[in-house]
């Protein structure tokens, strides 16, 4: 019988041995052979270890409630148990075998873990908790294994599909991993003595800082000798009214840390394209009125002035993206990314109503309540990233339908209370000519001032700095620095009847391959036809 001749699939005979050894062809992943053929990383008796500890010595588990999860468990009926143990705990309620085995029985678990047997077993396994915190980590260690080797399973499975967004892919996979490190790797607390060896490093570097600079610069004198610069870790909100400037603003703002300072900073716009936002830059950098940049209505001398002054723009480590309806995950995402490679010194986000929250598929409550969610991400984000987070913020009506001068004020602040909580400091953007003022108190003109009025500063004193608002260049200026265009050089470069040839001409690239980024503002995407037709800037 062992040799017995059978028709295989084909229609021939072969060996009943052999047909039967022979399986259906399945294309192999590299390496998949290796993943699948062993158990999952576990272990087993180290979790009754520390369940048996936990029972046994009453404060035991503060030592270990910020490493484990009840998912950190591998073993099913472990599970059950640690979370009997955290509900316990949460009750202000002793924790020993008794209490354990009562509270499984009454949520009629006790026979799913093993019952009562099970559990005093645990406890005669352990003699004391001294290596808990040990043993802890390395639960925590299996059970980061287990999520990696599920998430690269999930990638790989979904990479093979033809169907498959690959971007999507892309940002599925760094969210969970993101989701792993945030949840189990974090961050301990630090003794007095490292925290005060730390805090005397730094008074040692700020002492060399002649101008009192200690953050990024917003290059406004006085404003920077109010709040010593955007400070790291910090969220600031800049609230306005719209038409007061608040784009202009941040955008003049991160010019001067950009160009004067040569810091990297990104800008997140989800109002304005990114091509408008380098439009601005332009006008602002050239001195060239605004709603010529827009219709394109240069003279050829300002075509000269145009290239002639935008070379250190061109040069600067500004980063510009205008994904619209951006989530604060995204957003977190892409600016990890930058601080990785680019190094970045400053975000500014354009503006925060415009922000999505993050819900995990579930409804998100009102607007007030997601866009808590939003303010306490950026708040983390400027932690995580070391960096000063700028979120433009939108004010409410009621502050057109109030009397006098109409200056903002923090009940203004727009859909959540929480932003004014969340926020280290909050500015607002005020314009008196804006409301048909022409005069303050004192009898002085109020034409092209603006006014930044720190309302909370979590870290220092209150005050009103006062800029010069230049509206036809769409920037902001110290107010003593007047607006009067600076005498055109003399040694002009030349201007070929293209003006992307004379832009290629007289820039260079920067070491970065061009610092100021974005989709759509890569000058060979433009079709120039010629000098007759427009422009495209």
């Amino acid at each position: 019988m062992e040799n017995e001749k059978v028709p295989n699939s084909f229609g021939k005979t072969g060996n009943r041995q052999g047909n039967a050894a022979r399986k259906p062809f399945t294309p192999k992943v590299a390496g998949s052979d290796q993943m699948f053929s062993k158990l999952p990383p576990q272990a087993v008796d180290v979790e009754e270890a520390i369940l048996g500890a936990l029972m046994i010595e009453k404060d035991a588990l503060t030592a270990v409630a910020d490493i484990l999860r009840p998912d950190s468990f591998y073993k099913e009926a472990h599970v059950r148990i640690y979370s009997a143990i955290i509900t316990l705990f949460a009750d202000s309620e002793p924790i020993d075998m008794l209490t354990v085995t009562s509270k499984l029985r009454s949520t009629g678990e006790l026979e799913l873990v093993g019952g009562a047997t099970y559990i005093m077993e645990l406890t005669s396994r352990v003699n004391s908790a001294a290596n808990i915190e040990f043993h802890a980590r390395i639960i925590a260690q299996a059970y980061i294994k287990r999520e990696l080797i599920k998430i690269s399973s999930e990638i790989q499975k979904e990479a093979f599909e033809d169907t498959t967004d690959v971007f999507r892919l892309l940002d599925k996979m760094e969210h969970s991993l993101f989701q792993i490190s945030e949840s189990n790797i974090k961050k301990n607390y630090a003794d007095m003595g490292a925290l005060m060896r730390q805090a005397l490093a730094e008074l040692d570097q700020k002492k060399h800082n002649k101008d009192g600079l200690t953050g990024v610069p917003s290059g406004f004198s006085a404003l920077d000798r109010l709040t010593s610069g955007w400070q790291k870790t910090e969220l600031m909100i800049l609230a306005a009214r719209p038409g007061m400037g608040k784009t202009a603003f941040v955008v003049s703002s991160l010019r001067n840390a950009a160009v004067d300072f040569n810091m990297p900073v990104a800008i997140f716009s989800l109002e304005m394209s990114s091509v408008q936002l380098v439009n601005r830059l332009i006008s602002a950098e050239a001195e060239i009125d605004s709603e010529k940049i827009r219709k394109g209505s240069l003279a050829p001398h300002e075509w000269e002035q145009l290239h002639h002054r935008i070379h250190r723009l061109t040069n600067a480590p500004i980063f510009i993206d205008d994904t619209p309806a951006l989530s604060v995950l995204e957003l977190r995402a892409k600016c990890r990314r930058l601080k990785a490679q680019h190094d970045i010194q400053m975000i500014v986000i354009d503006y925060l109503q415009l922000m999505t929250a993050d819900t995990g598929g579930k409804g998100a409550g009102n607007r007030e309540q997601e866009i808590a969610m939003i303010s306490r991400s950026l708040k983390n984000l400027a932690k995580e990233l070391d960096v000063p987070v700028i979120a433009l913020s939108q004010l409410s009506r009621a502050v057109e339908t109030r009397g006098g001068e109409k200056r903002p004020q923090l009940s203004d602040l727009r859909e959540s209370g929480s932003i004014e909580q969340d926020a280290d400091m909050v500015l607002f953007l005020y314009r008196p000519e804006y409301y048909g003022i022409t005069e303050d108190e004192a009898g002085n003109s109020v034409a092209g001032v603006g006014e930044v009025i720190v309302a909370k500063n979590r870290a220092g004193s209150l005050d009103t700095v006062q800029l010069r608002f230049i509206g036809k260049y769409t920037k902001f200026a110290d107010l003593d620095s007047g607006f009067t265009p600076a005498p055109y050089p003399v040694d002009r470069p030349i201007v070929t009847s293209n003006p992307i040839a004379s832009f290629e001409s007289n820039t260079k690239p920067s070491g970065q391959g061009g610092t100021l980024r974005s989709r759509a503002n890569d000058l060979s995407n433009f079709d120039y036809k010629g000098p007759d037709t427009e422009p495209p800037f």
